[in-house]
């Protein structure tokens, strides 16, 4: 059986198909049209593959963008999609933290995957994806240097956590002098506390399992477990989390059918 995840998200879709019990995964900028970022996604996947539409068994769609999808079966929300998918790359319950391009989550889970309570910081880009690509422009670097730069660096302290004004703060820093690594040190850990200060009320809980797009930063991941003081897993495929829970709540679907 042949089904598929696309997690339509704000900075980038993700596409994952579930051959059987194999992953085929495809991640792609969203672009201005998540419409046509999820389907081209979805038809270039399935072209890399080697599988035609008609093959594919059920289609459930996540994200922000799910809405706009014509082509699939059903809609399921992005906390479930990254509950599934989390618990099913880590084979245990825990609390999962998913910092997204526009958005963060954190999600109590049980062993089974179930959501037990959720929080979102959905009004603020503070704590998100977009906070570190405007941190990131303020310092003239790309988004995928920061990890590197702030590793072994004494952390500034970063106050304010309006982008606009944390903005200012960064530029503030940079003609004092301040060194730049140290800047960026100084960003991660005020959104690791960003984040854990949401999370933390869903405490004890055995393990942090990290997804989503900034799960790659491995000096957040670092602060975050230092916030949480527990350890903090990053899964391989923490990235496609969402798209994967949603395939595999479309393989249930499918074989209800």
């Amino acid at each position: 059986m042949i089904t598929a995840g696309i997690d339509v998200g704000s900075v980038s879709t993700k596409v994952v198909l579930l051959v059987d019990n194999e992953i085929k995964y495809l991640v792609r900028p969203t672009g201005w049209s998540p419409r046509d970022a999820g389907e081209q996604t979805y038809h270039e996947l399935l072209a890399q593959v080697g599988c035609k539409p008609e093959n594919v068994a059920y289609r459930v769609g996540t994200g922000y963008g799910r809405i706009s999808l014509g082509f699939i079966d059903k809609a399921v929300t992005e906390i479930h999609c990254h509950a599934r998918g989390a618990n099913y790359l880590v084979g245990r319950g825990g609390l999962v933290i998913d910092i997204g391009g526009q958005d963060s989550k954190a999600i109590l889970i049980n062993q089974q995957g179930k959501v037990i309570d959720f929080t979102m910081n959905d009004k603020c880009a503070a704590g998100t994806g977009r906070f570190l690509q405007v941190m990131a422009a303020a310092l003239g670097v790309d988004v995928s240097e920061l990890a590197d730069l702030a590793a072994g660096r004494n952390p500034l302290e970063i106050n304010s956590m309006c982008t606009v004004f944390a903005e200012s703060e960064v530029i503030s820093l940079l003609a004092k002098g301040a060194d730049k690594r140290d800047i960026i040190a100084g960003i991660h850990r005020s959104v690791a506390r960003r984040v854990w200060g949401m999370a933390s009320r869903f405490m004890p809980a055995e393990q942090v399992i990290f997804t989503g797009g900034v799960a790659r930063n491995h000096h957040i991941k670092d602060q975050l477990a230092r916030e949480a003081g527990v350890p903090v897993i990053v899964p391989e495929l923490s990235q496609v989390a969402g798209a994967l829970g949603a395939a595999l709540y479309a393989r249930e679907l499918a074989e209800k059918c």
